[in-house]
C-alpha cells in the first residue's frame, strides 16, 4: 500500500544543496522493503542524485549549468519575473523533478558517496515542498 505526504524543505539558496537529512528526517518508519519517491512541486528547482562527500562537486554543478544556461540570455521571451527565471524553469527540465530510491532493511538504500540534491536556481528561491511516496 502506497503512502503519500508532503514535506517542506527550509529556505536554500541558488546552487546545489544536500537535503537528504531534511528528507530522512521526516520519513515515518520505512518498510523493510520498497521504493521512496521523491517529487518537487516547484519549476525552477529540480532534484538529483549525486556525490555526498565533497561540496567542490556540487560548486562544479553549478558553474556548469549558470555557464550552460545563462541568465537573461537575451533570446528568452519569458522575462517578467526576473533574469533568472527561464533560466531556472530549463535547468530544472534538465535536471528532472524527482528521484526514486530503494528501500532495503527499512532504510533507503543509497550508495556510500551518494545524497539527494535540492538544485536550486532561483536567486530568490522560495521555501521548496516536496511530495513524498513510499511504496
Amino acid at each position: 500500500m502506497a503512502k503519500t505526504f508532503d514535506i517542506r524543505l527550509p529556505h536554500y539558496s541558488r546552487g546545489f544543496h544536500l537535503i537528504t537529512r531534511d528528507i530522512i528526517s521526516q520519513l515515518p518508519t520505512l518498510p523493510e522493503n520498497g521504493l521512496l519517491v521523491v517529487f518537487i512541486k516547484h519549476t525552477s528547482a529540480g532534484l538529483t542524485i549525486n556525490e555526498n562527500a565533497d561540496p567542490d562537486v556540487r560548486h562544479d554543478f553549478r558553474t556548469f549549468f549558470d555557464k550552460l544556461v545563462p541568465d537573461g540570455a537575451p533570446y528568452f521571451i519569458h522575462t517578467l519575473e526576473g533574469p533568472d527565471d527561464m533560466s531556472a524553469h530549463i535547468k530544472a527540465s534538465l535536471v528532472g523533478s524527482s528521484v526514486t530510491i530503494p528501500i532495503k532493511n527499512h532504510h533507503l538504500n543509497l550508495g556510500t558517496w551518494q545524497g539527494v540534491y535540492l538544485c536550486e536556481f532561483r536567486d530568490g528561491g522560495d521555501t521548496r515542498t516536496l511530495s513524498i511516496t513510499i511504496l
